[in-house]
């Protein structure tokens, strides 16, 4: 593969140290009229075939890794844009920013393709975290260029044969902005056949129904050296500076300090937004306008013939393009399309605060190397920014309020304190009691993630992998969370293929049935009467992990549940169609687990307790041969794991009562005393 850039000038951006660079593989470009590329030769068979096997090598990243998340800021996108805008005579072009890094092997190609400005730097907040996933390029299209719409959209479809072409299994992900969208949108209708991605960014498919449509014959009329005005104007209505401010302020700052940041960046941005004026010049903006124009009535007339995956991210405050009725109609008019909603949020989503692409691509598990998503080779581990987002901020309040008292169990046989006892090689599998609506998840993920940098794949139900509970204003949700931390839908070739890489998986043989318990079954195991997870545990010699968790009546009074539920003819009937759409599990099986009506239980909350956890005595099955071989003694094995559990949680229901610091107001009074993060607890 070979990346096609018009002959450069000397004068060219392409020559700017730091912003731009040459490296293969990359997209090839197709020429304008205007456009003077250099050739480009195809692989053989023979090359093509080597391409594909080292896609299937891909190289794994560490969990926990830094990808530098936050390292830009909107100033780096002004100053980036006023070395590009510089006039070199060029045409259209792709570039890579240096900022991306070189990819995981077997990584998908991403173009960007730009708003209004047409620089190319409006995914630079991202460069970084996106360059570890994909082949990232950018279109840039000069200042004084003057394409017609059909121009621009014979560039980018040309690329994305040429992409195609050289690597026919892989997808291509179009992220577009703004006007971008148009182009996306245009190409995927031209190319059903070709797998893509679209990631539309406030698309300006919405522009017929645009503040920005009347402001044409204003500005036309309006005098040149008025015209340095309304860019600056126009930069306040494409976002909230304030969340631009904050992009690139450290996270976990003390208030004090990160106001002082705020206020720095704040006031080194504002002056800086009447670049904007030499980026969107008047003729610039008169023809972007009547390129929005002619792009969006030529997009609106062909949606019909979208088959491409389409994700929309729309925000609630965009003050020039009607994006939360835009993301409506494409959630209704397109066939495979799914909504993000950010409501507070404005035109210039990209640029603000908080906003992580690539979070959000993995959080919809909308990120593959193939035509299908393979949950196990695909699985991109969460970053450090990922964690502590999660873990440090989002779930806070929840983990001070439950204060987890995490333990496990030597090969001795003695209890300790933490995961001492949890092996560090795989495969390991985790097999234990499922909390009601699975609330002891969270302190898992993050004991396993900060004190031993394991990765735990958790096996979940399918439904959760479904887009069915979604609408048009769906947003960030704890669902997209769990697939960012290594959720994967139960299956048997699921759990043998991660058993196969000598991975930790954890694993909940009650299920949903034991997740959407009825009221006074707190505790009580739910398990079907097959030995279905041994056989294959010991296929791999796995370490089987047996585990209990306590706490759920100490936090949750279930109040309403599945039995008054169903004696509701319209809960009864909601349910029903829940469960008809989603995918049925263990329908072979008889029993408590083959009735998993999926329902939202009625709970009550309680003054708050503390979660306590077992990690009990690791069973190795690696010389346990004749389980493989003899159906009765994996039934032994199985019930001895299910009694274990058992054993652990009457344990920690009776050692529970030993701790002093049981109740939230006893312990915040001693963590505030003593200046402590935890209270201690029972002596094991």
């Amino acid at each position: 593969m070979a990346l096609l850039f018009p002959t450069p000038h000397a004068s060219s951006p392409l020559h700017l140290h730091g912003i731009l660079r040459l490296r293969p593989p990359a997209v090839a470009g197709a020429p304008l009229a205007h456009s003077s590329f250099s050739s480009v030769r195809y692989p053989g068979k023979e090359a093509e075939t080597k391409l594909e096997k080292n896609a299937d090598a891909a190289v794994s990243l560490e969990v926990l890794y830094d990808d530098k998340s936050g390292t830009e800021s909107v100033k780096d996108y002004l100053d980036a844009s006023r070395e590009i805008i510089r006039e070199d005579g060029g045409p259209p072009r792709w570039f890579c920013p240096i900022e991306c890094g070189q990819p995981i092997q077997g990584a998908p190609s991403l173009l960007f393709l730009p708003g209004m400005d047409g620089t190319g730097f409006g995914l630079i907040l991202h460069h970084r975290s996106l360059g570890r996933a994909f082949e990232v390029r950018c279109l840039h299209i000069p200042v004084n260029d003057r394409s017609q719409f059909k121009e621009l959209l014979g560039l980018v479809e040309s690329s994305v044969k040429n992409e195609h072409m050289l690597s026919p299994r892989k997808p291509i992900y179009l992220v577009g902005d703004s006007f971008g969208g148009c182009l996306a949108l245009a190409v995927a209708a031209r190319n059903p056949s070709i797998d893509l991605v679209l990631i539309l960014v406030n698309p300006a498919s919405s522009f017929g129904r645009s503040l920005m449509q009347p402001l044409l014959p204003i500005l036309e009329a309006l005098p040149s050296n008025l015209h340095v005005a309304v860019p600056y104007l126009l930069s306040f209505a494409m976002g909230d500076p304030v969340k631009m401010a904050m992009a690139g302020v450290a996270d976990g700052l003390p208030p004090q300090q990160a106001l002082e940041e705020l206020s720095k960046r704040l006031t080194a941005l504002l002056p800086r937004l009447s670049d904007l004026a030499d980026i969107i010049p008047k003729e610039t903006l008169i023809w972007k306008l009547e390129l929005l124009k002619s792009a969006s009535s030529y997009v609106n007339s062909r949606l019909h013939a979208i088959k491409a995956e389409v994700l929309v991210l729309a925000s609630g405050k965009d003050n020039l393009l009607p994006s939360e009725d835009e993301a409506d109609r494409l959630w209704s008019s397109l066939k495979n399309c799914r909504v993000r909603y950010f409501k507070g949020s404005g035109h210039t989503l990209l640029f603000e605060d908080g906003i992580n692409l690539l979070t959000v691509i993995k959080g919809l598990n909308m990120y593959r190397r193939s035509k299908q998503i393979d949950f196990v080779q695909d699985f991109i581990p969460p970053t450090i920014g990922e964690f502590k987002k999660t873990f440090e901020q989002d779930n806070k309040l929840f983990h001070l309020a439950i204060s987890p008292v995490i333990m496990s169990t030597l090969r001795t046989g003695r209890i300790v304190e933490g995961l001492g006892g949890i092996p560090m090689e795989g495969p390991v599998l985790l097999v234990g009691y499922h909390m009601l609506m699975g609330l002891e998840l969270t302190p898992i993920y993050e004991a396993f993630l900060q004190e031993k940098r394991i990765m735990l794949r958790g096996m979940a139900h399918p439904f959760l992998f479904s887009s069915i509970k979604e609408s048009s204003r769906q947003e960030l949700s704890r669902f997209d969370e769990m697939n960012v931390f290594g959720a994967l839908p139960v299956s048997p070739m699921n759990l043998y293929r991660l058993l196969a890489k000598k991975s930790f998986v954890l694993l909940y043989p009650g299920g949903a049935r034991e997740a959407l318990h009825r009221k006074g079954e707190e505790y009580k195991l739910f398990w079907p009467d097959q030995p279905e997870f041994v056989r294959m545990a010991a296929r791999f010699g796995t370490t089987v992990v047996p585990f209990g968790v306590v706490g759920e009546d100490d936090i949750l009074e279930l109040v309403f549940d599945y039995d008054d539920q169903k004696r509701i003819p319209y809960l009864r009937d909601r349910i029903e169609e829940i469960n008809q759409e989603s995918v049925r599990i263990r329908t072979d099986v008889e029993g408590e687990v083959s009735n998993q009506k999926l329902h939202l239980p009625g709970v009550l909350p309680k003054l708050p307790g503390r979660f306590y956890y077992l990690f009990g005595k690791p069973i190795e099955t690696r010389e346990m041969k004749s389980i493989l071989q003899e159906k009765e003694n994996a039934g032994s094995l199985y019930l001895q794991i299910k009694s274990e559990i058992e054993s652990l949680i009457a344990y920690l229901k009776r050692k529970r009562e030993e701790d002093p610091y049981r109740s939230i107001i006893l312990r915040s009074i001693y963590q505030t005393y003593w200046g402590v993060q935890s209270a201690p607890t029972f002596k094991p």
